[in-house]
């Protein structure tokens, strides 16, 4: 049978060894277990979502940058075309498409300038003296006073007096095998013809010239303008670049052919606008593919897409679903996306009739150019690149649903983050309720563990009495 003793510390638990701090730990794990785990999952979620939103409008960004970059090179736009270039060569010029094309051009005769040359002066160098006073220069009516005095009494100060006035005709000193010369050449037409009239200082009038060749000073060429006919009409330019001859194309007249017309014409580069076509298609159906991902409804909560009823991807959409039915152009036959063959699926991603395209393409080449890629982009023909970027600025405004859905997230995060501090605190509180409550009971036992020594102590006194 049990002793009294023994009974009495199983009864009062005694020795049997409870870790006080584990069983805290124990409880303190079983209360914030739960509660952490509904933090954690939410903030996993509201993360993914955060990455997934950024993630959806970067890959916009990347498409809209793509397509710009791509429609900036040379090999998306009309190239206008000479077919003879020796003859005249042509450029587009910036602010709109050549109209008039295709033309016959003719080249009768090319614009030159005035030239001048004084006598070679034999062992004279540009810093020989030419003689101090006054000459007048004329040009088209408008005459300036050149003045030579001691600080620029040579070849080469005299050159630049007359560089320096302005008029347009330009002074250089040569000199060669049979001395040294002033030499001057004004601008290409009749209009620019010029004169150097005499004034005071005899020396200097050695490099007067008044339409008459003298002993000293004698023209080396005259001007005239160039004459051009444009489909029959004939046209006088004073330059050989001709600007305004056909808007928005730049003529340079190389070599007069009369009688020999040549062709001005526009390339359109129709390889490479339908394979734009094909390429935005391709690149439009992976954004979609991947926003249809991330909003997929799954079978449950746990196989749905992270951005499942976002409202602002359903907006994203729907903005960019509206693309294909927006105007590129105010007139012609081929105004949207979908009057060249694009068409939209029930999923979204769009679809090519590439015969349809094929036939736009061949029907109106400068159109397809001008819808696509605008030589001028304006509201009303923005071109593809710029229906993109106005597209990606709706969905990314400040105030857009893109935006606010991304600013409810991140505020989320923080609330998140704070819950989570919060629950530090409790059961930090927690834990040292239940650590002063076991060491109180720790001393309690202790208490009655004294106790027991001492009725231990007697019963021995007992039972030796007994004996």
């Amino acid at each position: 049978m049990a002793s009294i003793s023994s009974s009495i510390s199983t009864a009062l638990g005694i020795g049997s060894g409870i870790d006080t701090q584990a069983l805290v730990a124990s409880l303190v794990s079983a209360t914030r277990d739960p509660k952490e785990k509904v933090i954690t999952d939410r903030q996993s979620l509201n993360s993914a979502r955060i990455s997934a939103l950024a993630s959806a409008s970067s890959s916009l960004d990347t498409f809209a940058d793509a397509l710009n970059s791509l429609l900036a090179g040379t090999g998306f736009s009309g190239t206008p075309t000479s077919s003879d270039e020796s003859i005249a060569s042509v450029s587009l010029l910036p602010g709109g498409v050549p109209a008039g094309l295709p033309a016959k051009l003719e080249v009768q005769q090319l614009a030159s300038a005035r030239i001048l040359a004084s006598t070679s002066v034999a062992d004279a160098t540009a810093s020989t003296a030419v003689g101090q006073g006054t000459l007048t220069l004329t040009v088209g009516g408008t005459s300036k006073t050149i003045t030579i005095d001691s600080t620029n009494d040579s070849y080469a100060g005299l050159a630049k007096a007359i560089n320096d006035a302005g008029m347009g005709v330009t002074a250089s000193v040569v000199t060669d095998n049979n001395g040294t010369r002033l030499v001057m050449k004004g601008q290409t037409g009749a209009a620019n013809d010029f004169s150097l009239a005499a004034g005071t200082g005899a020396d200097l009038a050695k490099f007067a010239w008044n339409g008459t060749d003298s002993a000293t000073m004698k023209s080396a060429g005259a001007p005239q303008d160039a004459i051009i006919k444009i489909d029959g009409v004939e046209q006088h330019y004073s330059s050989n670049s001709i600007d305004t001859a056909i808007a928005n194309l730049r003529i340079d007249l190389n070599k007069a052919v009369p009688g020999q017309p040549v062709t001005l014409a526009s390339s359109e580069p129709t390889t490479s606008m339908r394979d734009l076509v094909v390429e935005f298609v391709d690149a439009y159906n992976t954004l979609i593919k991947a926003l249809n991902t991330a909003t997929a409804t799954g079978t449950d909560s746990s196989n749905a897409g992270v951005l499942n009823g976002e409202a602002s991807i359903r907006d994203m959409k729907r903005q960019l679903a509206a693309m294909t039915s927006t105007a590129l152009a105010g007139t012609g036959t081929y105004r949207t996306l979908s009057d060249i063959g694009i068409g939209t699926n029930r999923d979204g991603t769009l679809t090519l009739d590439t015969n349809a395209l094929d036939k736009a393409i061949a029907a109106d080449p400068a159109g397809i150019t001008q819808l696509l890629n605008p030589a001028v982009k304006s509201a009303s023909n923005p071109g593809l690149a710029g229906l993109m970027d106005g597209v990606r600025d709706k969905i990314q405004q400040k105030d857009g649903a893109l935006a606010q859905s991304q600013a409810k997230y991140k505020a989320l995060a923080e609330d998140l983050a704070d819950q989570f501090d919060k629950l530090d605190e409790q059961m930090a509180d927690y834990q040292a309720q239940l650590t002063s409550v076991y060491s109180k009971m720790e001393t309690r036992l202790n208490a009655l563990k004294a106790t027991q020594s001492y009725l231990e102590q007697q019963i021995a006194v007992w039972n030796n009495s007994d004996n």
